[in-house]
């Protein structure tokens, strides 16, 4: 398993291919992105990884934990494993730290892609992750991770796919980083705010959201589209905000036309 700095990273598709690299959101799995890997690789160099204090990288992170902080983590990767450019995908923290490197780092990004994120904590999304927390807090890990899928998919879908949410379940608390780096991890994502900074970016950027997200309103990639010249914004009717996954033949499709030019 190659690791870079601290950090799991993998290398899927083709070697010589465009280089993505995903970018997963609070829980900061790579595996998140297994429903989009096969259609990304067919014509790419798909590169995933864990954020630093998460998953199989090293759960130890010194000083203050800050977006900009893990939009580092990505230029160090980066550099480690000898990539120049990326287009970079990003689910919601995911996106926030593309978000931070548009702005720190602009050189290394091709294009980039942004999912159900925002540029400024909306006061709903702080609502919700005082619920989540207040779980974690007084119930304990089993309970902020069982009611995770009310935050992130459809309620169909949730009754559709409960055995394998159940079996997920038991993975992710066998791994499970710990309550004080998920409470450090909310603590940066709410801190973020670029909402003054927007026009700064000039790196091509496609944002998606889904009109039922529970977690994010869609009027958090509205400001982000009216803020960043240029960026386009593709909707889904449903989804939910883990919607790349729930949707995930029709979000790689879109993705791919958009990577694509078309």
């Amino acid at each position: 398993m190659p690791y870079a700095n601290g950090i799991h990273w993998e290398s899927h598709g083709q070697p010589d291919g465009p280089v993505i690299l995903l970018s997963s959101g609070l829980g900061g799995s790579g595996s998140y992105w297994q429903p989009n890997l096969a259609a990304l690789a067919a014509r790419h160099r798909v590169i995933t990884y864990d954020h630093r204090g998460t998953g199989r990288s090293d759960r130890h992170v010194a000083g203050d934990l800050t977006v900009e902080a893990m939009a580092a983590d990505v230029v160090a990767l980066m550099d480690a494993i000898g990539l120049d450019r990326c287009t970079f995908i990003g689910h919601a923290l995911g996106g926030h730290i593309g978000l931070a490197l548009a702005l720190s780092a602009p050189a290394r990004l091709d294009r980039l892609v942004v999912i159900n994120g925002w540029a400024k904590l909306d006061l709903h999304t702080a609502r919700c992750f005082d619920a989540r927390l207040a779980l974690l807090r007084n119930s304990g890990p089993r309970a902020y991770l069982h009611a995770q899928p009310l935050f992130l998919y459809p309620p169909q879908w949730i009754a559709d796919h409960h055995d394998a949410l159940q079996d997920e379940e038991e993975v992710l608390l066998a791994h499970f980083p710990g309550a004080d780096m998920i409470e450090r991890r909310v603590a940066a994502v709410r801190r973020f705010n670029i909402a003054g900074r927007l026009d700064e970016i000039r790196v091509p950027t496609l944002l998606v959201a889904s009109d039922d997200d529970m977690l994010v309103p869609p009027s958090a990639s509205e400001k982000l589209a009216a803020g960043i010249p240029g960026a386009l914004l593709a909707r889904m009717a449903v989804g939910a905000h883990a919607c790349n996954v729930t949707r995930a033949a029709h979000f790689n499709m879109w993705l791919l036309d958009w990577l694509d030019g078309e």
